[in-house]
């Protein structure tokens, strides 16, 4: 892995589960794979100040980027969020808004730069063997995570923000014990290499700008 230099581009990540890396090292989580990336790459971007925490949805984002210390301004900002909302039965309608509070910010975190700001859809769980602990189905789950994922990039255009979809990679490898932590339904390192492998090429274009 490539050294930070002092003169690194700061980065802000934000999100649940899916950003903290549930059940992977700390290097395996892939807003610091990105970074690790990006550097290796010959941009300068820092490991992450991550807020995130298994189980967020996006009410509970903005209380914890509330009650986190005065946060400023940062160079690069993700954001990834929704999929607690969809496991709690949460309407798309009120994912919408809300997610549209947390990109607004996001973008304030940016230094008001639209451009700086990356967001990922969210990961189909449906397709993890977790499923066939619950009463969902993997057709009512990726439905209503369509819709979800739908209405998000619908805002990020609307925002100009960049929106990076892993959604499809998720269902077609979710269910490889090799992408999966032992709990059968966070994602693996290697799942969030593959991640970090759509991310790449955007992520460098907007911090190329």
């Amino acid at each position: 892995m490539t050294s930070v230099p002092a003169t690194a581009v700061s980065y802000l990540a934000l999100g649940d589960s899916y950003t903290i890396g549930e059940g992977v090292a700390e290097d395996g989580r892939w807003p610091r794979q990105l970074a690790h990336a990006l550097r290796e790459g010959g941009i300068a971007l820092a490991d992450p100040r991550i807020i995130a925490t298994t189980g967020w949805t996006t009410d509970e984002l903005t209380w914890g980027i509330d009650g986190a210390e005065p946060l400023g301004e940062w160079d690069f900002v993700s954001l990834l969020i929704g999929v607690n909302n969809q496991y709690r039965g949460r309407s798309a309608v009120e994912y919408r808004s809300e997610f549209e509070t947390l990109l607004r910010r996001s973008i304030a975190f940016a230094r008001g730069r639209a451009d700086r700001v990356l967001v990922l859809s969210i990961p189909d769980w449906g397709a993890t063997p977790f499923v066939k602990t619950t009463r969902a189905t993997p057709a009512t789950i990726s439905a209503e995570l369509d819709a979800y994922n739908a209405a998000a990039q619908v805002v990020c255009e609307a925002h100009g923000v960049a929106f990076v979809d892993i959604t499809p990679v998720s269902r077609e490898r979710g269910g490889e014990t090799i992408m999966l932590a032992d709990d059968g339904l966070h994602p693996s390192a290697a799942m969030y290499t593959q991640w970090t492998t759509l991310a790449l090429p955007v992520a460098r274009e907007l911090l190329s700008r």
